[in-house]
């Protein structure tokens, strides 16, 4: 008589489920710089140096509106899309997001930033829009300072949440609820600069017309 092999008892995907969220998260191995954003930064530092240097129109008035206008999409894009889903996702897709998108922001925002206000000022030197006889003298005043509030911010409470939450991410034993409060510092100034950003906009737009 012929013996009928039984089919192998497997576990119902219930159980499985369990299983795999009693265990520790997995940090993939990453870089907190990378080495190749370091290298496109600088060649966008030395096209900005350039610009500065011969104070032309085109190119500072290229750099300002590329810069500005990155500096937006990604804050808008973060603090309004990216924050929300990012909170509703199970803790190891929430690491998995942060190791590949993060350290792309360390290298990314201080250059946005370094780019519209550098190019800005320069443009505004040029074309003597940031002297007091400016018909719009107080528009550009109140972008001037919507602006510097959001640089500090930027570089001054986001980029060191940003860097601090990949450090800890590197250690052995990664702390999560220190990354939990980290992430959500980051998540949250992204959505007020997201915010400050339509005022900009709303500036940037009157000055232009």
């Amino acid at each position: 008589m012929t013996d009928i092999a039984a089919p192998p008892i497997t576990a119902p995907p219930e159980a499985e489920a369990k299983v795999h969220a009693g265990a520790p998260p997995v940090v993939p191995e990453f870089e907190i710089v990378p080495r190749t954003g370091l290298v496109l930064a600088a060649v966008v530092l030395v096209l900005l140096v350039v610009a500065v240097a011969v104070n032309k129109l085109w190119p500072l008035m290229f750099l300002h509106v590329v810069g500005g206008a990155g500096w937006t999409v990604v804050d808008l894009f973060v603090g309004l899309l990216i924050g929300p889903i990012l909170g509703r996702l199970p803790l190891q897709s929430r690491i998995d997001f942060t190791t590949r998108f993060m350290p792309k922001m360390v290298v990314l925002m201080p250059i946005l930033v370094a780019c519209t206000l550098t190019a800005g000022w320069q443009l505004a030197a040029n074309l003597g829009t940031n002297l007091s006889a400016y018909a719009q003298h107080g528009w550009v005043v109140a972008s001037f300072i919507v602006v510097g509030v959001m640089a500090v911010l930027a570089l001054g409470l986001l980029e060191p949440a940003n860097i601090a939450v990949l450090i800890e991410l590197k250690k052995p034993r990664p702390n999560a609820v220190v990354i939990e409060r980290l992430m959500k510092r980051f998540v949250y100034c992204a959505g007020i600069l997201g915010a400050m950003q339509v005022a900009t906009l709303v500036i940037m737009t009157h000055l232009a017309s």
